[in-house]
């Protein structure tokens, strides 16, 4: 259901309301640790509900392209800095959360892989772990927050933030979405619309997705999804560390291990609606504060390839 002409909602931050709320390490994506994908944009893509793994009869269409260029974009973020910033939170709160050694902490150890493949320099990664684990006089203590929003069209938005200044984050997700045609939801109206999972994205050079599948079938995996230039595995948030090793364990490398907002239902966009959603995801992800956006955003191949003509 599209809920357009909304008056904007008061900031309130996302409300679980299951019994056990959801670690901060879970919340901000941290948990197993990508950019997914090299990066936080892996989210903005749709995907098909889970629970099942892909098969010939239930073929996944559309996205090959669309994962592409997200990792196109993802090389620009970290030229601009974006990623790296974001790379290095994700190390200073798996390090508060689990403690400072990746041997005894799996997503610490996930956040560090993956600001490494990323070329995030080591001396950086060093500072990240203590500053995270308290050691040294400039400790951080982030605070996670979740806001709900929309995008024009229609197309739900989950924004993350990792920040030291509740105010300033609030006013700066207020801004990207209301300059930029996008609104605030009211806490719920947004949320029921994700899952969380875990996501384990590996890189398609050299491998099969047969091969993938074999390597994962006992590690708690829900689906293999061929995203073109990457495969995506999806399993439960818990077995995120389990299905990573189990590609280890076979020699398969991967590019990250988190948890995140899939979508159990998408929005379908043309050009102009892509256009005008873009918009509002890009501006929400130049914020320091946010750390993960995620959507409902479905892009057909045709009107990605249309938007990549553009330039």
């Amino acid at each position: 259901m599209l809920l357009l002409g909304l008056k904007p909602a008061p900031l309130v931050p996302l409300q679980f309301a299951s019994a056990a709320k959801p670690s901060v390490t879970e919340r901000t994506g941290v948990e197993g640790e990508a950019a997914v994908s090299p990066a936080r944009l892996a989210a903005k893509a749709g995907r098909m509900p889970l629970g099942k793994l892909r098969t010939e009869e239930n073929p996944v269409s559309g996205h090959s392209k669309w994962a592409t260029t997200k990792h196109k974009k993802a090389a620009n973020d970290a030229k601009r800095g974006k990623l790296f910033a974001r790379l290095i939170k994700n190390i200073e709160v798996a390090a508060r959360t689990g403690g400072g050694d990746p041997a005894g902490n799996p997503t610490l150890f996930d956040a560090i892989q993956k600001a490494k493949r990323n070329s995030v320099p080591a001396d950086n990664i060093d500072r990240a772990v203590k500053r995270g684990s308290g050691d040294g006089a400039d400790a951080v203590n982030y605070e996670s927050i979740t806001y709900e929003g929309y995008a024009s069209g229609g197309v739900a938005v989950l924004i993350e933030c990792l920040t030291d200044n509740r105010n300033r984050a609030a006013s700066e997700v207020r801004v990207a979405l209301t300059r930029n045609g996008g609104q605030l939801a009211d806490p719920g109206s947004v949320a029921y619309m994700f899952a969380r999972k875990g996501v384990v994205e590996v890189p398609s050079e050299g491998v099969s997705e047969d091969d993938v599948l074999a390597a994962v079938l006992e590690a708690g995996v829900e689906e293999v999804e061929d995203e073109g230039e990457s495969f995506s595995v999806y399993c439960e948030p818990g077995d995120v560390v389990a299905v990573r090793s189990a590609l280890q364990d076979a020699g398969i490398e991967y590019n990250s291990a988190e948890v995140q907002f899939v979508p159990s239902m998408k929005v379908e966009v043309d050009a102009e609606g892509a256009r005008k959603a873009l918009k509002v995801i890009d501006a929400l992800e130049d914020c320091d504060d946010v750390q993960n956006v995620f959507s409902n955003l479905d892009i057909p191949e045709a009107v990605m390839a249309e938007l990549e003509a553009e330039g």
